[in-house]
C-alpha cells in the first residue's frame, strides 16, 4: 500500500489555512496518560450521555439543557446510576429539565454499566481507556460498541476525542481523502475500512511523531 507522505499532506494543510503558523494554532492535542487518569469516571458517563442526545439534533439544544441533565442524573455518578429502580428510570426520562427520549435515557443505565464493569477490572475507567494502546484505537471503538450502549458510529469516537484521548477521527473529509487514496474502499464502518485507517494512520505516526488527532485534523484541512 502506497501512503502518501505525511509532510506533503501537513504542506498542503498548511497553504490552505494561512501558512504554517496558523495551522498549527487550529489542531488539538491530546491529553497524556496522567491527565487522562485524572478524568472522575462519572464525567465519561456525562461524555456519552451528552453526545448520545446530540445524536439526531440540534448540539446547542442539549448543551442549554445540559445543567438540567446534570441535577436530574446526580452529576452521572455511576453507583447511583446503577441503583435507581425502573420506576424512577421512566420518571426521569419525562422530566422536562431534560431532553425526553426514554431510549436514549436508558443508555445512561446500560453506559454506567460497562464503566463499573471497567472499574472492577483496571480501578477506573479513565485508566482503561488511558491505558488503551492508540496504535489500535480502532480495537477501543469496538469495544465501546459492544460493551455500551449507542457508542457505534462516531458517538464512541467523538467523546473520546472530547476527553482528550488521541483517535482520528473518521469524518466526511477523512473518509474522501481515504477513499480518493484507495486506503478505503468499503464502507467506512466496516472492519476491513477500520484496520486499514489504522494501518495507514500508524505508518503517518510512525513517519511524523504526531499524535493521531493533529494527522486526523491534518489530513481534513488538506482537502477541498
Amino acid at each position: 500500500m502506497y501512503y502518501e507522505p505525511f509532510q506533503t499532506i501537513y504542506d498542503r494543510a498548511a497553504l490552505r489555512h494561512g501558512g504554517k503558523q496558523n495551522l498549527e494554532q487550529q489542531l488539538t492535542k491530546p491529553l497524556n496518560h496522567a491527565q487522562l487518569c485524572q478524568h472522575s469516571d462519572d464525567r465519561w458517563l456525562a461524555a456519552f450521555s451528552q453526545k448520545i442526545f446530540q445524536s439526531g439534533i440540534n448540539w446547542q439544544v442539549v448543551r442549554n439543557k445540559w445543567e438540567g441533565f446534570e441535577t436530574v442524573f446526580f452529576g452521572f455518578d455511576i453507583e447511583k446510576m446503577l441503583f435507581i429502580h425502573n420506576e424512577m428510570w421512566e420518571e426521569k426520562a419525562k422530566d422536562t429539565r431534560i431532553i425526553r427520549n426514554f431510549g436514549k435515557a436508558m443508555t445512561i443505565r446500560e453506559n454506567a454499566l460497562m464503566i463499573s464493569e471497567c472499574q472492577q477490572s483496571n480501578g477506573s475507567f479513565s485508566k482503561f481507556i488511558a491505558d488503551w494502546p492508540t496504535n489500535n484505537i480502532i480495537g477501543l471503538w469496538a469495544y465501546l460498541k459492544k460493551h455500551g450502549q449507542r457508542l457505534g458510529g462516531n458517538t464512541g469516537p467523538y467523546t473520546l476525542r472530547i476527553m482528550g484521548k488521541d483517535t482520528f477521527l473518521m469524518t466526511k473529509d477523512v473518509e474522501g481523502y481515504l477513499r480518493l487514496n484507495e486506503i478505503i474502499i468499503t464502507g467506512k464502518d466496516t472492519k476491513s475500512a477500520h484496520q486499514a485507517t489504522q494501518d495507514a494512520f500508524n505508518h503517518w505516526q510512525e513517519e511524523s511523531g504526531r499524535s493521531l488527532n493533529e494527522i486526523s485534523q491534518c489530513i481534513a484541512m488538506s482537502v477541498n
